[in-house]
């Protein structure tokens, strides 16, 4: 079997927020190797003020947001105290 046929077999098993993330990791992958940059990485938020970040408002572009959400909320470290 070649590897792309067990790359299709693994895939239909998954469940479909998973293929979201596969296929991000392949849009970074062709990215990074046509020397392009990704657009997770074009803006540097750190030390940003308000008024940097008003840039982006009205910005996003697509309908996962609360899936993104979500996966901040449960990937978030503890504050230490």
């Amino acid at each position: 079997m070649s590897i792309k046929e067990q790359i299709t077999q693994e895939l239909e098993r998954l469940p479909e927020p998973l293929l979201q993330e596969i296929l991000d990791f392949v849009q970074f992958i062709q990215a990074k190797h046509q020397k392009i940059k990704p657009v997770v990485a074009e803006h540097t938020l750190t030390g940003s003020t308000a008024q940097d970040l008003l840039e982006f408002v009205g910005s996003w572009e697509g309908s996962d947001i609360r899936e993104c959400l979500q996966l901040v909320h449960e990937s978030r470290m503890p504050i230490e105290s």
